[in-house]
């Protein structure tokens, strides 16, 4: 099960809320041992480099979680740390607080700050020792932390757990006597872990998400009914064997998996490896997010593709559009939301990429050398503060014209050639949207091969394979004014 909803109002004057998150392999990908460590040996605590037994204890955690007998380990940690200096281990937190606040994955801090946003306290519940850890909460804005604590004497550990050793049943009695202090109803709280050993403390709250759940987590939370979230992909996304079905697609879209069309693919080197950037393309086909899903394959990155809302209405494909990340829009209702959450995958490190056309022109617009395009994409990238790279499409409607309502995968012996370019990122002016969308739309002309450049008369075939069903208005200059007068407005 995935929970695609927002968290809910906070609770009432009866007692204050709180959202709980473990750490490991929840806020985090893996195990934040290794940047813990790292930040030990540079205040002399650890000493020598990491270890091959640490790094594969490390890599097994990541790939399959907490173990029994990894905890154990952990457990005698406080031994192991008999004798340093306290005042020592809080420097290597300090230190550690930055890397390890970069690690955090992209979309928990939209989840953190929604609970923020409901007047929840956030807090975070982790085994790891609270002298390590605290520097980190305190960087991401939560309240407090629930966490192990190492026995003192004299400013230095003692080898002993002052209180709960806060791992499975412990950590459920850990936060529940947190809750009792601190007057917060556990009922109306969250509770976020991947761990089936912090199946006690989910099952203490009245709302409990599996993230990234283990093997044994994701039963518990099928059989109990919990969501499932993922804090690396946005909500709704879901994930099968640790990867999302966008990654599987791209792993998969090969070219030789379409021999009903040829792809002419150059500049995808300038399509950025890492970090946000909008890609805004021409629309002249229905196939045409798949070209665009090819090009993204050859990059090895998934998109987040805005897409309107008859897409995301229709049965089954809407579902498979959303669990690919897609993102809906309904120009109609003149909402932000699509922006906002397109916002969001910037924020988190993603690609957007859309089609500023809106729709794909009917009639003599399809044929207009000027392209026209709706104000979005500049929108977005005036707020979020990210690169527009231009791709340009061309001979996508040989392959789905939009008459036909299925492409043509008959013609593998002549299949045509869908010619895709990619430019570089087009300097926009922030001084005014439509100025900007018209820099967008140039940038993607130039991208096109030069008979698109050229203004000419279409014959009657190649208007009509313009129209749905190829069938062309009776009056056209008046559905061709229509056209044009809705397609250059704003989102």
């Amino acid at each position: 099960m995935v929970s695609s909803s927002r968290p809910a109002p906070a609770a009432s004057d009866d007692g204050r809320s709180a959202a709980v998150f473990d750490l490991d392999r929840t806020l985090l990908s893996g195990a934040s041992g290794p940047i813990l460590s790292e930040a030990l040996r540079h205040v002399g605590l650890l000493s020598g480099s990491t270890s091959s037994i640490e790094s594969v204890a490390f890599g097994i955690f990541n790939l399959i979680g907490e173990t029994w007998p990894s905890m154990l380990v952990s457990r005698q940690g406080a031994r192991a740390a008999r004798g340093w200096s306290v005042e020592l281990v809080r420097a290597a937190a300090d230190r550690a607080a930055e890397p390890l606040r970069d690690a955090v994955l992209p979309y928990a801090e939209k989840v953190i700050e929604e609970h923020r946003e409901a007047g929840r306290l956030l807090v975070m519940a982790t085994t790891t020792p609270e002298d390590l850890i605290r520097p980190l909460a305190e960087a991401l804005g939560f309240d407090d932390v629930v966490a192990t604590r190492y026995g003192q004497r004299a400013g230095h550990y003692d080898g002993s757990i002052d209180g709960e050793f806060v791992w499975g049943k412990g950590k459920s009695r850990a936060v529940a006597e947190w809750a009792f202090r601190n007057r917060v109803d556990l009922d109306a709280s969250y509770a976020y872990s991947d761990s089936y050993y912090d199946v006690p403390l989910l099952s203490i709250v009245g709302h409990p998400r599996a993230v990234n759940p283990d093997p044994r987590m994701l039963a518990v939370a099928t059989l109990r009914r919990w969501p499932t979230v993922h804090f690396d992909v946005p909500s709704g996304v879901p994930k099968f064997a640790g990867l999302e079905p966008q990654r599987v697609l791209l792993m998969l879209a090969q070219p030789q998996l379409f021999p009903w069309m040829r792809l002419d693919i150059a500049g995808d080197e300038l399509v950025p490896r890492t970090g946000p950037g909008i890609l805004v393309a021409n629309h002249r086909s229905y196939i045409d997010p798949i070209v665009i899903g090819l090009l993204l394959a050859k990059v090895g990155r998934p998109v987040r593709f805005l897409g309107k809302k008859e897409v995301f209405d229709a049965p089954v494909v809407g579902d498979v559009v959303r669990a690919l990340g897609g993102i809906r829009v309904d120009r109609g209702t003149g909402s932000d939301e699509p922006l906002k959450a397109a916002e969001d995958a910037l924020a988190a490190g993603e690609l957007v990429a859309m089609m500023p056309e809106g729709t794909i022109p009917r009639g003599p617009a399809f044929f207009d050398p000027e392209l026209k395009g709706r104000w979005g994409a500049v929108r977005l990238a005036e707020a979020a503060g990210v690169p527009v790279i231009p791709v340009g499409l061309w001979g996508s409607e040989e392959v789905w014209p939009r008459s036909s309502k299925l492409p043509n995968v008959t013609n593998v012996l002549h299949p045509p050639t869908v010619r895709v370019r990619v430019g570089e990122a087009v300097e926009l002016k922030h001084r005014s949207l439509d100025a900007d969308t018209k820099r967008v739309m140039k940038a993607i002309t130039e991208l096109l091969p030069a008979e698109a450049r050229r203004r000419r008369e279409p014959t009657a075939e190649e208007l009509a394979r313009t129209y749905p069903g190829g069938v062309v208005p009776d009056d056209l200059d008046e559905a061709a004014g229509h056209e044009t007068e809705r397609r250059p407005g704003t989102d």
